[in-house]
């Protein structure tokens, strides 16, 4: 047992993690994506009550703790991309020093994994995420609208440049020990007929699990229709092949807390007083 409730099912009903809201930027631009930074109601990825500075990190894992003390992992997950925000690192870098027993984990688009895995390996990230939508640059291109590196990219070959980072990246992680998963979004007409070649490419890459979730139509997508759980299932049956399923995802906010399997929560209100030393944007 892994003891991380995204990538063990049995963990997903017993640990606890936590989310810390400290990376809003992101380096990519995805048509399904529409980020808040004050949201308290929705429950989805993208989305937290506030945006946390690392000088409030020890005091918010504090609270937290009191609040759930069988809190286990503690990630990163947005509402951004972790990899585009110095406070990522800055805030991993506390984490370790204040809570050494707790395992790290961060969840990231992986164009800019290949030049972290180091970093992050010293910092003792034990699990990622990586979220792959496609295969073909022409999918690619109807999923992200562009990237922000290399000076801007859009249309294929921005899409083409996000697979090779990121199919890079996940191997370099894997040869450093760290645990892959995969995220995947169904998106019924678009990346729907690539989903095993997704799982078999990153199983090829060192992915050990991967995690498809229906679309939450949203942002550029919000007239499209999400996937059926039939279609959830018959995907999932296909990339079996490939890579183990996770069937348990929540699809959490970036300030995320608790057991995801029993009444998870957020730490929304935490950053309503700006004083002292908690400090939130």
């Amino acid at each position: 047992m892994l003891r991380h409730p995204c990538f063990d099912e049995k963990a997903h009903r017993e640990v606890g993690r936590l989310h810390l809201p400290v990376a809003p930027a992101c380096n990519i631009k995805c048509r399904y994506c529409e980020p808040d930074f004050s949201c308290v109601h929705e429950s989805r990825p993208g989305v937290t009550s506030s945006v946390l500075l690392p000088s409030g990190v020890v005091e918010y894992v504090e609270r937290a703790l009191t609040l759930e003390p069988r809190i286990e992992v503690i990630g990163i997950a947005g509402p951004g991309d972790a990899l585009a925000n110095k406070a990522t690192f800055k805030a991993l870098e506390t984490v370790r020093e204040h809570f050494p027993e707790k395992k790290i984990c961060l969840a990231t688009n992986g164009l800019a994994l290949p030049q972290n895995v180091e970093q992050l390996a010293s910092l003792g990230v034990e699990f990622i995420s990586v979220t792959v939508n496609f295969v073909e640059p022409e999918t690619g291109a109807r999923v992200i609208k562009g990237v922000k590196t290399e000076g801007g990219l859009a249309g294929p070959e921005a899409a083409r440049l996000l697979l090779e980072r990121q199919l890079q990246g996940i191997q370099m992680a894997a040869d450093a020990g760290i645990h892959i998963k995969i995220n995947t979004v169904l998106i019924p007409g678009i990346n729907d007929h690539e989903i095993d070649r997704i799982a078999m490419l990153a199983s090829r890459a060192g992915a050990s699990l991967m995690n498809i979730l229906g679309l939450i139509p949203v942002g550029e997508f919000a007239g499209r229709r999400a996937p059926g759980s039939k279609e959830i299932s018959m995907a999932r049956s296909r990339a079996a092949s490939y890579l183990p399923q996770f069937l348990s995802c929540k699809r959490c906010r970036a300030d995320a807390l608790g057991i995801p399997g029993k009444g998870d929560r957020s730490l929304e209100g935490m950053c309503a007083a700006k004083g002292g030393n908690l400090l939130c944007l």
